[in-house]
């Protein structure tokens, strides 16, 4: 039993901007605000997908999807990283901590293998329209959507799982601001050679097939958008993939270079993390909403039928 609570503490210690104290408040700040527009944005964009039946496609139901693994995201680290920013104590329970590793690493893997979904249905749209509602029919989008989140939540289980079964020899102190596996595998005392080749095979579908796949999808859908003989047709099909696109760059950017070619220093791995955990989940929404007619419709149709309801 000695041996087990010196292997896994009851608590650890988040250091995470500690060593440079004048970037803590104005973080704070920031994150402060990116967490609750981040919540409004995805909420929101979950309400309109449910009410609005103009909303009621494919595309939407992967976006309210997104919307909702951006949610997890935030709530599972930003709650923790503001307590740790405002106050001297940095630390965390061991049941945080392990939310917190699983949770990341499942919400991770399944947006990786949503966006590649999301970049199939980009491709039936517009280079098999007319077979797109065969295609993508309710049955199909649902299975897409499970298999994403199944497959993450595998992945999850299995990294994490073999990530906390490390003997850590009393070491309780993260030089990061969340629990995330790369980084609890660093502070096991033993070898992790076996836990970093599964880390990195586990990976394999996730920051290299998934992001192959998009590419291959925007490949097909570039050459059928050329082939098309007017301007306005290209525009309008170009539109629909921007924000889609947008999200893709901003999400497996900085996932690819953490993940397959780690940061120099732990400031630098830090704001990478900070990037993809805190901006990106703000952005989604703000990307999708600012370039979406359908999306501004529908959010002006709701409000003004609360407006003739109060009147």
């Amino acid at each position: 039993m000695e041996g087990e609570n010196m292997s896994f503490p009851n608590t650890f210690v988040l250091l995470g901007f500690s060593d440079h104290p004048c970037l803590e408040m104005p973080l704070f700040g920031v994150v402060l605000i990116s967490y609750i527009v981040t919540l409004v944005g995805n909420s929101s964009i979950i309400l309109l997908s449910l009410a609005e039946p103009r909303l009621q496609t494919p595309m939407y139901f992967f976006l309210s999807n997104l919307s909702v693994l951006d949610l997890c995201v935030t709530t599972t680290i930003v709650p923790q990283l503001l307590a740790n920013l405002w106050g001297p104590k940095k630390t965390i329970a061991s049941w945080g901590c392990i939310t917190q590793a699983y949770l990341f690493h499942w919400t991770g893997c399944t947006e990786c293998a949503l966006l590649a979904v999301m970049a199939f249905d980009r491709y039936v749209a517009i280079c098999q329209p007319l077979q797109y509602t065969l295609i993508m029919r309710p049955q199909v989008c649902v299975h897409l959507a499970s298999a994403a989140w199944s497959s993450g939540l595998a992945n999850s289980v299995l990294q994490a799982t073999l990530t906390l079964q490390l003997d850590r020899c009393g070491h309780h102190t993260l030089d990061h601001f969340f629990c995330e596996v790369p980084v609890l595998i660093k502070l096991a005392c033993g070898d992790t050679t076996a836990n970093d080749l599964y880390l990195a095979v586990g990976a394999i579908p996730f920051v290299l097939v998934a992001p192959l796949l998009v590419l291959v999808s925007y490949i097909f859908i570039a050459r059928t958008v050329l082939k098309l003989p007017s301007a306005e047709g290209r525009s309008k099909a170009l539109s629909t993939c921007s924000s889609h696109l947008a999200v893709i760059i901003m999400f497996f950017g900085p996932s690819i270079y953490m993940y397959l070619q780690p940061p120099a220093n732990s400031i630098q791995a830090k704001f990478t993390s900070f990037f993809y955990c805190i901006i990106t989940p703000l952005l989604n929404p703000l990307i999708y909403t600012l370039r979406n007619k359908d999306v501004k419709i529908a959010l002006k149709r709701i409000l003004q039928s609360q407006e003739w309801l109060k009147s």
